[in-house]
């Protein structure tokens, strides 16, 4: 590998760093913000926000990186990112904290959008399983480093720090991206398809607020989802007729083909348990086993580090076996890994817990990884930005789904405890509140019932796997490719 290549690939781990670090520590900070802020019944909307408007802005990255280059989008998303960093350290309240959280998301859009698109532009099939490689590796010491940091600002000083200390890394990575990656770009009048931009955000704003509000602030069957869900299906027939016509379509169609549509459809069940893991893991350990946020953090470790060794194993692996095959063999090990998890009980050990995550990082890091290679080396160069945002794009959708339905699965299971035990209308929101501590509601039962709703949670985790594995099957395998 040239200098060149070197220097780039430092400028996307120190990117990629950003929008790793800002996620393992979040995970591991929640519990704290939320008791700080009063708002438990609140923890899906901080991620499902920053979530949904990743999810709108990742197409447009995707697009804007194919007509105006790679290097500036990512720059622009990492500003946008940092902004949003500094107003979350400011928030008073959770809706505050909630609304800045979207902001930081419209920024995290372009970062492992255009991140990995660059990857799949300047190196060849049998490289990319190792470079990516080493950008799990960038999540392994974001997860050892993370909430390592992120506990010791919230013990010693607040949580509003774990925001602000995103800002220096930012200006870190944009230095290095203007100053090493350069770009022979064809610089031309473009037509932005700025009506397919405005009506998939609305179909995707629809569709989300549909998912979020359904079990939580209105019943699936009431009238406002029903709503949302037929404005999603209006919203994406307007958008398919004017793709059709566009000149240069933000989502082009001819991306998806058999292949890439069971490829999207596996990363968006796969990005969902990967959310329902990170967002729920860190309450169990925190409020269920009474471990501080360092522990707490400092526990999810061993997920990054198998997600890099299976990413380094699988260059040699790929070549040789096929993608089918490595899809199938890491899927398997997350239907494993999550039929583990129920077992852990309310007072378990931390060395258990370990290992259960140890064994999902090799699951996760198998099936991202041999996913991402597939998507890219579907298309050209022309198209690259397109199909790594819509995979992208996806999997921000798996992500936000499954975190708002991992929601109301805790909740509602919160609500079930002590509803057996003959105490009606406890709020899951205020667990924590002064209020709720009454002759009735005592710390342990408080503790024991938020097991009951983690518990609940991984159970579900076991039945989206089996569908994975099951898909998995219907892939082709293109060992072929891979082997000149």
């Amino acid at each position: 590998m040239n200098l060149k290549k070197r220097n780039i690939i430092i400028a996307i781990m120190v990117a990629m760093f950003l929008a790793a670090f800002e996620g393992t520590v979040v995970t591991t900070a929640m519990p704290t913000i939320t008791k700080d802020l009063s708002g438990f019944e609140l923890i899906s909307w901080v991620f499902s926000l920053y979530l949904l408007t990743s999810a709108i802005s990742t197409p447009i990255y995707g697009k804007l990186a194919d007509l105006y280059g790679r290097k500036n989008v990512l720059s622009v998303g990492i500003v946008i990112f940092l902004v949003g960093s500094a107003l979350c350290g400011l928030s008073q309240n959770m809706y505050q904290l909630i609304v800045f959280r979207g902001l930081q998301g419209i920024g995290a859009g372009s970062i492992l959008t255009v991140t990995f698109t660059i990857v799949g532009d300047i190196f060849e099939l049998g490289e990319r399983a190792k470079v990516q490689g080493w950008l799990s590796t960038v999540w392994g010491i974001a997860s050892l480093v993370g909430p390592f940091i992120g506990g010791f600002l919230i013990d010693n000083l607040s949580w509003n720090w774990i925001f602000y200390i995103n800002v220096p890394f930012g200006i870190l990575s944009i230095i290095l991206l203007q100053k090493n990656l350069h770009e022979s770009f064809e610089k031309k009048k473009h037509k932005i398809d700025y009506p397919g931009i405005g009506i998939l955000t609305f179909a995707i704003v629809a569709f989300l607020y549909g998912v979020l509000s359904g079990g939580e602030n209105y019943h699936w069957s009431s009238p406002s989802v029903i709503l949302c869900f037929v404005l999603t299906a209006i919203f994406l027939i307007i958008f398919y007729f004017l793709e059709k016509k566009a000149v240069e379509p933000i989502v082009p169609f001819d991306i998806f083909t058999r292949e890439s549509t069971i490829v999207n459809s596996i990363s968006f069940l796969v990005a969902g348990i990967l959310m329902g893991v990170e967002a729920y893991m860190p309450i169990y350990i925190q409020n269920v086993l009474g471990f501080r946020a360092t522990i707490s953090g400092l526990t999810m470790a061993p997920m990054s580090i198998a997600w890099i060794t299976s990413a380094f194993i699988l260059s040699k692996a790929i070549p040789k076996y096929g993608e089918k095959l490595v899809i199938a063999l890491s899927i398997a090990i997350l239907v494993v890994s999550s039929g583990l998890l129920p077992t852990l009980s309310d007072d378990a050990s931390l060395l258990l817990v370990l290992l259960y995550i140890f064994v999902m990082g090799f699951g996760f890091g198998g099936c991202f990884t041999t996913l991402t290679i597939m998507v890219q080396s579907s298309v050209n160069y022309h198209r690259r930005g397109a199909a790594t945002a819509a995979n992208a794009l996806v999997r921000t959708l798996g992500q936000t789904i499954g975190v708002s339905i991992f929601g109301s699965i805790l909740n509602r299971n919160i609500v079930e405890y002590f509803d057996a035990l003959g105490i009606a209308e406890v709020d899951p929101g205020k667990l924590y509140t002064v209020s709720s501590m009454t002759d009735k509601i005592s710390p342990e039962h408080i503790r024991l019932s938020v097991y009951s709703g983690v518990h609940a949670v991984f159970m579900s985790l076991i039945f989206i796997m089996i569908l994975c594995l099951l898909l998995s099957f219907m892939l082709s395998n293109r060992r072929e490719e891979h082997t000149t």
